[in-house]
């Protein structure tokens, strides 16, 4: 039986009913067994500042940091804010980057699915967070590319995901799956 890989979902939306957070979900219903999708929330998290991450850093820190260490994998579901990620995701990179030298991120295999209900779906922030990713040692996966315009037809008024979407995320989720199996073996 193969190993079980853990993921660390970080939604880029801090709104509960957020487009974003709806994907991590479904993704997580669609994903195969051999991956387990947790969301690492990152709206508690003060924003980063060297000068109270040394003895004694904030417990949120801690406790994002431990998180993102536990997991094999990462995920990355967020909108697009001003043609980058929005703040807080941002915010989350500087904080489980830090202390320099000691990136919870670091070898961890990526991915990133970007949805926005305009009609680029985030391109923007995918790339700009595959350009972070790149310093902080995460290889991501190249294909398929997940930018998801028009995301706010994605789900039906009761709230359920859509037939004309799942197929792509299954798509993704499993070539995910592959990838994670591909980079924790190698």
């Amino acid at each position: 039986m193969s190993k079980v890989h853990h993921v660390a979902v970080l939604v880029g939306s801090l709104r509960k009913g957020s487009i974003n957070r709806k994907l991590a979900l479904a993704l997580a219903e669609l994903a195969p067994a051999s991956l387990k999708l947790e969301i690492v929330e990152i709206g508690e998290l003060p924003l980063y500042n060297e000068d109270i991450d040394h003895d004694r850093p904030p417990e949120a820190y801690t406790t994002f940091r431990t998180a993102l260490k536990a997991a094999d994998a990462l995920l990355f579901v967020t909108p697009e804010y001003n043609r980058s990620v929005p703040a807080p995701l941002k915010n989350a990179i500087d904080v489980g980057s830090r202390p320099y030298g000691q990136s919870a991120f670091s070898g961890k295999p990526g991915a990133v699915l970007t949805a926005s209900p305009g009609a680029i779906g985030g391109f923007g922030a995918n790339q700009h967070l595959r350009q972070s990713m790149v310093f902080l040692d995460v290889p991501m996966m190249q294909q398929p590319e997940a930018y998801l315009g028009g995301a706010g037809s994605f789900f039906e008024e009761a709230g359920m995901l859509g037939d004309g979407i799942k197929p792509f995320l299954q798509k993704f989720i499993d070539a995910y799956a592959k990838w994670v199996e591909k980079q924790v073996n190698s």
